[in-house]
């Protein structure tokens, strides 16, 4: 019988003390996009809850050890890592297209939760809440003691929801090489600094991240507290979304609630650059709620709120649509709950190099005579390129 590998890679972390075990980064993206593995007690005995999550829904296995190695080397051929997490060691572990596994062992650089072993517990954070964060401090979102201020907890929430999503996404970052990643309209930055603590301060990934803003004083005190804090490739810039030039090359772009059309000049950016990744939550979509034409829908666009509202939805589903002519596979995903904002859509773009041309798009925008700034940006330069 032949020794399953998994077995030999993570014996020393199976027990009471594992934090978690994470397997990510799926080859596939409509099926599990995520795993999440923790040790629980079932009658006084130490099991395995393994957490399968899909894009709509999660399925829990209870597992003793034995069975959960077996379940491992199931799931770890559709995806490309796995990462675990333990008090006395950090073992991350890539794997290739032909299941070859590429195995780094290191001490824990960061403070690793303890285990909680009920089973049912506390939603779990990729930021500890309990754990006190200086950027999370300064910014009011915790206490010095390491509580998160309660009025404050909606955007603790939004920033573990948003590095779940980098999460998923890391494996698609180079790792021969320094990882660029550009934060459009950062604002106040809370995501970026969550997004560059989480990936190279707990993550040690090589990266640099620029966040952009009009806001000159806003820019002026994040770029203030990224040099307190020591974050040497963490940087914060003045400029225009559509005039940045500061780079020849980036990896991930990020854009979250840039207002109406600035989106539109971000992606641009993104799709110009060729970067790898593109997360974009857009804001107050004007443009096309000025355009919106149609003799048949016009029972429905005649009050304004219902107009809204589908004008949002058609320019984010046209603005996915052209990603995806553009050569990048796109999801378009629920950010945070519904109850706290209606502007929660985010668009997930990697790129895949698979151009998708369709009349129907083509169709639609005539049809409810509709030409949104990211069509004429991407398909001018597409047609000079191909003339």
């Amino acid at each position: 019988m032949i020794e399953n590998p998994w077995k030999e890679i993570l014996t020393g972390c199976m027990n009471e003390q594992l934090a978690k075990i994470i397997i990510s980064g799926p080859r596939k993206k409509d099926g599990v996009r995520k795993i999440e593995i923790r040790p629980i007690l079932l009658k006084e005995k130490l099991m395995f809850q393994a957490s399968a999550y899909t894009e709509k829904q999660v399925q829990h296995y209870n597992l003793t050890e034995a069975e959960c190695y077996e379940k491992i080397a199931e799931w770890t051929e559709g995806f490309r890592q796995l990462e675990a997490l333990h008090p006395q060691e950090h073992i991350q572990v890539l794997i290739s297209k032909k299941g070859k596994r590429s195995v780094h062992r290191s001490k824990s650089g960061c403070p690793v939760p303890k285990a909680n072993l009920s089973h049912n517990r506390k939603k779990q954070y990729i930021l500890d809440p309990e754990i006190p964060v200086q950027f999370l401090i300064d910014l009011g979102v915790q206490t010095k003691e390491g509580k998160i201020v309660h009025s404050r907890y909606d955007k603790f929430r939004q920033m573990n929801r948003f590095l779940e999503f980098i999460e998923d996404i890391v494996p698609e970052l180079p790792k021969d090489r320094e990882s660029v990643i550009i934060d459009f309209g950062c604002g106040k930055s809370y995501l970026t600094f969550a997004m560059y603590y989480y990936l190279h301060e707990l993550k040690h990934y090589d990266v640099r991240i620029i966040g952009l803003d009009l806001k000159a004083d806003v820019i002026a005190h994040c770029q203030n507290l990224a040099e307190e804090y020591g974050y040497e490739k963490l940087s914060f810039l003045t400029g225009d979304i559509a005039q940045y030039e500061g780079v020849d090359h980036v990896d991930m772009v990020v854009t979250l609630h840039a207002c109406d059309t600035a989106t539109d000049y971000a992606l641009e950016k993104a799709v110009k650059w060729g970067a790898k990744v593109i997360l974009s939550v857009p804001c107050c979509q004007h443009e096309v709620n000025k355009q919106i034409q149609n003799d048949l829908l016009q029972p429905v666009l005649k009050y304004g709120l219902i107009r809204e509202r589908m004008s949002a939805l058609l320019t984010d589903a046209i603005r996915a649509n052209l990603l995806e002519e553009a050569g990048y596979q796109v999801q378009v995903l629920e950010f945070i709950d519904m109850e706290h904002t209606p502007k929660n859509i985010l668009l997930r773009a990697v790129k895949s190099g698979k151009q998708k041309t369709s009349g129907e798009l083509t169709e639609l925008m005539e049809e409810l005579h509709v030409s949104p700034t990211l069509a004429a940006l991407l398909r001018t330069e597409r047609n000079t390129a191909d003339a």
